[in-house]
C-alpha cells in the first residue's frame, strides 16, 4: 500500500516542539510528583518565585494556563499551604497570588534539581548551542506574537 503524497515541506514544529517540552519535563516530572506536584502547579510556583506576589491574570499567562483552569490549580495548592491569595490593595477587583513559605521552599528545593539539569544540558550541548537554542526559541516566539 503507498503512503499519499504530503504537501508539507517543513517539519512538524509545533510536534517537535511538544516532544521537546516532554523530553525536558521527563526529568523534572519525577522530582515534582516526590513533592506531589503537578505541571501546571510547577509552573505557578515557578511564575511565584521568579516574580513574587502576582496578580492572577498574569500568571494564567505566564503560566499558560487557561483562567478557569487555573481557578482550580489555585484552589488546590491554596488547600494544601503552597500559595495564598488576596485582594490586590490598588484595585480590589483583582487577586493577588503570592508563595507562602512551604511553597517557597519547594521552588528553592526543585531549583537545585532543574538547575542542575540545565546545567548537564549546557555541558551536554555546549555553552554556545544552549544560548543558541534560548536566542531562536526567544526569536520564534517574538515573531509569532507580531
Amino acid at each position: 500500500m503507498n503512503s499519499p503524497a504530503t504537501p508539507f515541506v517543513h517539519r512538524n514544529l509545533p510536534r517537535l516542539l511538544l516532544q521537546a517540552r516532554e523530553a525536558v519535563m521527563a526529568h523534572t516530572r519525577p522530582s515534582l510528583r516526590q513533592h506531589a506536584l503537578s505541571d501546571q502547579q510547577w509552573r505557578v510556583l515557578r511564575v511565584l518565585g521568579e516574580s513574587g506576589t502576582v496578580e492572577t491574570g498574569r500568571v494564567a499567562r505566564e503560566a499558560f494556563i487557561l483562567g478557569p483552569s487555573l481557578t482550580g490549580v489555585l484552589n488546590r495548592m491554596e488547600r494544601d499551604g503552597l500559595i495564598r491569595r488576596a485582594r490586590d490593595l490598588a484595585d480590589q477587583r483583582r487577586t493577588v497570588v503570592e508563595a507562602t513559605e512551604r511553597g517557597r521552599a519547594l521552588v528553592d528545593t526543585l531549583s537545585q534539581t532543574i538547575e542542575a539539569h540545565y546545567s548537564w544540558m549546557e555541558k551536554t550541548l555546549g555553552k554556545e548551542k544552549l544560548a543558541q537554542l534560548y536566542v531562536l526559541l526567544d526569536a520564534v516566539i517574538e515573531l509569532e506574537q507580531a
